[in-house]
């Protein structure tokens, strides 16, 4: 049985489970618990170890700058594209409009300028930046370590060689980790159905199905048409190779525990090569945040709505700005887009009490945004490689021709 069909059942028992114990279900909290640690344990040195190793891979300068130029300019432009859904989505089906809100105050805090957020990238200490987990400061440290390891010449092999034995053992790790995932699963849904029920108020269901609609678009305008215009491939058997990847992410919510996950989809599954996953992949999941950029997107316009506030131009530009930012410095983690949001309504001067009212149903969009940012994520990478000729087609389309040989036999 494969691991994403394990995860599936995994999941659905688990909804089951919550739903018959109700609160009592928060006793098998701690097994989803262990397993989101056991998969935080490895993410700093897995992107530590594969980032470089991706930099070091790439000998030829030129070819770094031209791979590190197209990713950002694809994913900075899937991210506006993102949120001009967001804003567009949430305004043509008035989310927010009935609710007829009262707010106590408005914000007062400031956002974090362009400014602070490229100064906040540079770590000034990189082992502190590991214990603490920040992911952003990582993935530029280790750009400017492999780097300077291609610089060294022959005196950085020896640490490129620990370095790439240390990425072989985090991916073996990973797949050990990953069996335990269908328990791990179980237990976070039993927790999350018996903690929060099924009974939502009508207006955040409505913003909850208006949000899966601008996610479903996004997918078939910017991802297929990623795969289908620009790489010339079938889309089919991109998403059958990261089943696996879609229902991490959408059982776990985390962008940065489905990494080693997705990582393993697009190298073995759809022929990406270690080079390009390993530079790609993990940038990705820093910058590259799409549901997350619907989501804080159409979420604005809630609140605003919600408590009658109106936006104008200027702070309609200052929304597509700020949750740019907000989306890049988002950190991969279960709970992080709805933290950044008040970012988010604080740079036009809307309420944080908006904060409350989507709190009851960010589980469910969790679910979807994670899965929409690992796909963009995947996207971008399989483009990329198959521009760079690292990209193994055969082993793309190997699902399909078995398929086809096993129904002719």
């Amino acid at each position: 049985m494969k691991l994403w069909v394990k995860i599936f059942i995994g999941m659905i028992l688990g909804a089951i489970t919550g739903l018959i114990l109700g609160p009592n279900a928060v006793y098998l909290k701690p097994l989803g618990t262990i397993f989101l640690n056991l998969i935080n344990m490895i993410i700093v040195l897995l992107i530590l170890s594969s980032m470089t190793i991706g930099i070091t891979n790439i000998h030829d300068p030129e070819k770094l700058g031209r791979v590190g130029g197209k990713t950002l300019l694809i994913y900075f432009t899937a991210t506006f594209i993102a949120i001009i859904i967001g804003l567009s989505f949430a305004n043509l089906f008035q989310v927010g409009e009935s609710l007829n809100l009262q707010s106590t105050g408005i914000a007062d805090t400031k956002a974090p300028s362009l400014g602070e957020i490229f100064i906040t990238m540079i770590p000034t200490n990189p082992i502190a930046s590991m214990v603490n987990g920040n992911i952003l400061q990582i993935i530029v440290f280790s750009v400017f370590l492999g780097i300077a390891i291609n610089f060294a010449g022959e005196k950085g092999k020896p640490l490129q060689r620990v370095l790439e034995s240390l990425s072989d053992v985090m991916y073996r790790l990973t797949s050990l980790i990953m069996e335990f995932s269908p328990i791990g699963v179980f237990g976070i849904m039993a927790w999350v159905t018996g903690t929060f029920g099924l009974a939502l108020l009508i207006p955040l269901f409505k913003f909850l199905l208006v949000y899966y609609a601008a996610c479903a678009l996004h997918v078939g305008v910017v991802f297929c048409g990623i795969l289908r215009g620009m790489a010339k491939l079938r889309i089919g058997p991109f998403f059958k190779g990261m089943g696996d990847a879609i229902m991490m992410a959408f059982s776990t919510c985390s962008s940065a525990a489905t990494l080693p996950v997705a990582m393993h989809c697009v190298q073995d599954n759809l022929g990406v090569s270690k080079n390009i996953s390993g530079f790609v992949l993990p940038l990705g999941i820093t910058v590259n945040m799409n549901g997350t950029a619907i989501f804080q997107s159409m979420s604005a316009v809630f609140v605003a709505k919600a408590y009658g506030i109106p936006l104008d131009m200027y702070s309609y530009l200052t929304l597509i700005v700020t949750t740019t930012l907000s989306a890049i410095g988002t950190a991969g983690v279960p709970g992080g887009g709805f933290i950044m949001l008040s970012a988010v309504l604080t740079s036009v001067g809307l309420p944080l009490e908006g904060l409350a009212l989507l709190a009851g149903i960010d589980r469910l969009r969790e679910m979807v945004t994670t899965v929409l940012n690992i796909l963009g994520d995947a996207v971008v990478t399989v483009y990329i490689a198959k521009t760079e000729g690292e990209f193994n087609e055969s082993q793309y389309y190997h699902q399909d021709l078995v398929e086809v040989a096993a129904s002719e036999s």
